[in-house]
């Protein structure tokens, strides 16, 4: 009997499965996080509307802000991001639903943001320094008697 046909089956099989677990592997999963419109949600959103009304319709914000200049705000917040295999997750989208209200807690305005809409703000360029790395107040006396 010769087995070198079956053998050359056996091998293309585990090439072809191995081949199919690398390239599942590389596909890219998508991940949405925060807050997801249902369909229709957008297009019932009306000026004068109460706070109530709002929540009642899309839930409670993802965040608030309250500034005596600019009354109160709802803000809801989705992200969109990709992963591919072992490569570091890439934000592809961003929606921000802005609700602003008046003094009464009527809906004022309200505006949907885009990731195109943002801008990079860098908070603080410094680091956070790890232990070790600055002198203590005993290493700085130490060093003025070497």
């Amino acid at each position: 009997m010769n087995d070198t046909p079956r053998t050359g089956h056996t091998r293309r099989a585990m090439l072809a499965a191995g081949l199919a677990l690398l390239l599942a592997s590389c596909t890219a999963t998508v991940m949405h996080h925060g807050y997801l419109p249902r369909k229709g949600d957008l297009e019932q959103l009306r000026e004068g509307m109460t706070k109530a009304e709002v929540e009642a319709l899309l839930g409670s914000p993802s965040t608030t802000a309250t500034i005596e200049s600019l009354n109160d705000s709802y803000y809801y917040i989705s992200s969109t991001t990709k992963q591919t295999a072992f490569l570091k997750p890439q934000e592809v989208d961003r929606r921000i639903l802005a609700i602003r209200f008046d003094r009464n807690g009527m809906v004022r305005s309200f505006a949907v943001y885009g990731l195109e809409d943002g801008q990079i703000v860098n908070i603080s360029d410094r680091e956070t320094p790890a232990a070790g790395k600055e002198a203590g107040i005993l290493a700085s006396l130490f060093r003025r008697f070497k």
